[in-house]
C-alpha cells in the first residue's frame, strides 16, 4: 500500500465552513505560529502517517482546536486557565496514545504540538492589554542562528569526518588480522585456489562516517572460466536481478572433480552457503583466537550467532567489526556470499555493485570538483545517528546521489545545502512509490527488503525534515 492510496477517516466527518469559522474576539495572540503547526500537520497527515496515524493526529488537532475555541470565548471576568483546563487534559491523553508511540510520532509531532500549546497557554495567561514581546533569549538565539549551509559544514567537521589517526589505526588492525587469516588458510588448505585476501568497503574508500567501526575482508575464489558460468538473476527461477547463480558447465568434457570447487556444488551449482560453512569451520572454529589476540595486543574473537562470517576486534581505543566475504569475480561482475541478501537460498550469490557505484561517484567529483561524496557522507552520518533512518544504508544513499547527479549539475560547496535538501526530497519520492532503482541496473529495487511499517517510519521522519532539515543535525 502506498501513501497515495490512503484516506483519513474520522468519526466527526468533514469539517464544514461554518465549523471552521470560529467566533473570536479580535485576533488572538500566538495564533499565527500555532496555526502554522496545525496546518502543516493536517496538510501532510494522509501522505505520511497512513490511516491510523492520521486519525490519531486528527483527534489531537481537534482537541487543540476545541481548546483555542474555548479560549477565544472566555468571558472577561473568568480566568483563562479555568476554562481551558479540559483542553489541556484532552491533549495530554492524546500524546500518550500507544498508536502515536508505535508510529514514532510522539517524539516529533507531539513535541511540536506541545511546544506550540505551551507557548499559546503562556500567551493566554497574559493581560489582554499587554503587547506581545519577544523574549530576549529568543532574540539572542535568532541572532546566533546559523544557516543550513553553515550547519552542514559544521556537522561535517564535528560528526562526520574521521581523524586520519583513527582510520589508520583501524586499517592497520584489519590488515594485520587479514594477513594472519590468509596465512592460516594457506597452511590448512594449501590446495584451495584463493586469490589474495584484501581489505574492502567504506573504510578503505574514505566513505566511513562517525566512527571507524566496520570493515570487510574480500576472499576471492579462483574459479575456471571454462568450467563455470555466471547466471544473471533474471535467468534464474527466482527472477531476482541481484541474486545470481554459478553453474557448472562442460561436464561432458571435464567431469566432476576437475575443479576444486566441485566438492562445494549442490544440484549443479556452486553453493554460497557451503562455501561459508567450510570457511566457518576452517577459520572461525579452528583458529587460536586467544593466541592471536595476545600477538596483536587486542581482543579478536568470532561473532557468535551470526549468519555471516564476522569478527569483533576490541582494544582500549575502539571496537571494530570485520565481515569476511567470499567473492567471485569474472570480468566486471562481482558476486558475494552474503546471507543477509541471499537468505535461505543455498545456491544464490549476491551481485554487488558497490565497486561500480563508488568508482562512479569519485569519477563525477573529479570531473567537476564536486562535493557529492561529502553530501553522501553527511547523509550517511545522519542516518547512522537517527534510529528511524538506520535502515537506509550507504548503498541506498549512494544510488540516490548518483540519480540526483543526472539532473543536477551544480555540486559545488556553495550548493551543498540545496543538494542535501533535494536528496531528502528524492528519498521521500522513492519511498512513496516503494521503488528505488539501482543506478547501474534499473530493474533492481533497492527498497525490496523494506516493510511498509519501515517505509512509513522513514518517510515520516524525512517529511518532517523537509521543512526543518536541522532536526537531522541535532546531537
Amino acid at each position: 500500500m502506498t501513501w497515495h492510496s490512503r484516506e483519513i477517516h474520522t468519526e466527526q466527518g468533514p469539517v464544514t465552513k461554518a465549523e471552521s469559522k470560529m467566533d473570536y474576539r479580535g485576533k488572538r495572540r500566538g495564533e499565527d505560529g500555532f496555526a502554522a503547526v496545525i496546518d502543516f500537520l493536517l496538510a501532510n497527515a494522509r501522505l505520511v502517517l497512513g490511516v491510523g496515524g492520521a486519525a490519531i493526529l486528527g483527534i489531537a488537532t481537534l482537541a487543540v482546536k476545541r481548546l483555542i475555541e474555548r479560549a477565544g470565548r472566555v468571558p472577561d471576568d473568568e480566568k483563562p486557565d479555568q476554562k481551558t483546563i479540559d483542553g489541556w487534559e484532552e491533549l495530554s491523553l492524546v500524546s500518550a496514545s500507544p498508536k502515536l508511540l508505535k508510529k514514532g510520532i510522539e517524539g516529533v509531532v507531539m513535541k511540536q504540538i506541545a511546544a506550540a500549546t505551551k507557548a499559546h497557554k503562556a500567551e493566554l495567561s497574559k493581560p489582554s492589554s499587554a503587547a506581545p514581546e519577544k523574549p530576549k533569549v529568543e532574540v539572542k538565539r535568532l541572532q546566533l542562528c546559523l544557516s543550513l549551509q553553515e550547519r552542514l559544514l559544521q556537522y561535517y567537521q564535528s560528526h562526520v569526518t574521521l581523524s586520519a589517526e583513527d582510520v589508520g589505526h583501524a586499517q592497520q588492525q584489519a590488515l594485520d588480522i587479514c594477513t594472519e587469516i590468509q596465512g592460516f588458510l594457506h597452511t590448512k588448505h594449501p590446495d584451495m585456489p584463493l586469490g589474495e585476501m584484501h581489505l574492502g568497503g567504506s573504510l578503505l574508500d574514505d566513505l566511513q562516517v562517525v566512527t571507524a567501526d566496520h570493515a570487510c575482508f574480500l576472499v576471492p575464489l579462483q574459479i575456471e572460466d571454462a568450467l563455470w558460468r555466471l547466471i544473471p538473476g533474471e535467468e534464474t527461477i527466482l527472477g531476482k536481478p541481484q541474486l545470481w547463480m554459478v553453474r557448472r558447465i562442460n561436464l561432458e568434457y571435464f567431469p566432476r572433480g576437475r575443479s576444486f570447487w566441485d566438492r562445494y556444488m549442490v544440484g549443479g551449482y556452486l553453493s554460497s552457503k557451503t562455501i561459508i560453512e567450510i570457511l566457518n569451520k576452517s577459520v572461525m572454529e579452528t583458529m587460536n583466537w586467544p593466541s592471536l589476540s595476545s600477538t596483536l595486543e587486542c581482543l579478536v574473537r568470532p561473532v557468535m550467532g551470526s549468519q555471516e562470517l564476522k569478527l569483533e576486534i576490541k582494544d582500549a581505543r575502539n571496537q571494530l567489526f570485520i565481515s569476511i566475504l567470499p567473492i567471485i569475480r569474472l570480468d566486471d561482475t562481482v558476486l558475494a556470499a552474503q546471507p543477509e541478501f541471499t537468505g535461505s537460498f543455498d545456491n544464490m550469490w549476491y551481485h554487488s555493485l558497490y565497486t561500480s557505484e563508488t568508482a562512479k561517484l569519485s569519477e563525477l567529483d573529479e570531473e567537476d570538483h564536486g562535493h557529492r561524496k561529502r553530501c553522501l557522507k553527511i547523509l550517511k552520518a545522519v542516518c547512522k545517528s537517527t534510529p528511524p533512518l538506520r535502515k537506509l544504508s550507504g548503498g541506498h544513499l549512494t544510488n540516490v546521489i548518483l540519480h540526483l547527479s543526472e539532473k543536477e549539475f551544480d555540486w559545488s560547496e556553495a550548493a551543498l545545502a540545496d543538494r542535501f535538501q533535494q536528496a531528502i526530497t528524492e528519498i521521500i519520492g522513492y519511498l512513496e512509490v516503494g521503488f528505488l532503482p539501482s543506478y547501474f541496473k534499473q530493474t533492481v529495487n533497492l527498497l525490496s527488503g523494506f516493510t511498509e511499517e519501515e517505509i512509513d517510519e522513514i518517510g515520516f521522519m524525512l517529511y518532517c525534515a523537509v521543512s526543518e532539515p536541522e532536526i537531522l543535525l541535532q546531537t
